[in-house]
């Protein structure tokens, strides 16, 4: 005979197979694909481009030779970060100010997206190259830019970009990690003089 007690029981049973029958759905966490960060080994580059510059062995400089192109620009490929540095030379002649004013603009674009944009002036009087960087944080298409000169002759401006849809959080390592490459660019950045 059932009791009060067992009923309840029973009761009890039956609702807790019930539940633990129900798939419980709980969505995965976000994560970002891993990257493997190469070591750093430097090459000097030297070509038909008026400068030369120490560049990362696992990057790759493409001249941009195509028709109506402008003469020495090009850019430095990271393949593997799917990323790539444009640089764009101009020769000064007398116009040094609009050229970085173009540069100061082109960095400020960013101001929209842009949570902060900090300034690094770069001096090095022995080998006269001048400038400086803009260091852009957020979600921003370019988190990277700045300009060297030497006030003279030479104006090369650099950016760099990403091949993917901006995100701070997942691009971080590799935006610090190219940085440096940035930084060891331009402090091993000589002009050439021709004659």
């Amino acid at each position: 005979m059932f009791t009060k007690r067992n009923v309840i029981l029973i009761f009890i049973l039956i609702s807790v197979v019930l539940i633990s029958c129900q798939e419980i759905y709980s969505p995965k966490n976000k994560a970002y694909p891993r990257v493997d960060f190469p070591e750093k080994n430097y090459r000097l580059y030297d070509s038909i481009l008026p400068f030369t510059f120490e560049c990362p062995v696992y990057a790759n400089v493409l001249e941009d030779n195509e028709k109506g192109a402008e003469k020495y620009w090009s850019n430095i490929v990271f393949k593997s970060f799917n990323a790539q540095i444009h640089l764009s030379y101009k020769d000064i002649s007398n116009n040094l100010q609009d050229f970085e004013e173009d540069t100061r603009k082109l960095a400020y674009k960013h101001t929209i997206k842009a949570d902060a944009i900090d300034e690094k002036i770069w001096e090095n009087d022995k080998e006269k190259v001048y400038g400086i960087l803009y260091d852009i944080q957020g979600n921003t298409a370019s988190s990277i830019q700045f300009y060297l000169t030497d006030s003279v002759k030479h104006f090369l401006r650099g950016a760099l970009y990403f091949n993917t849809k901006p995100n701070k959080d997942s691009l971080s390592p590799s935006i610090q990690f190219i940085r440096k490459d940035i930084d060891k660019m331009i402090e091993t950045l000589k002009w050439k003089s021709f004659k």
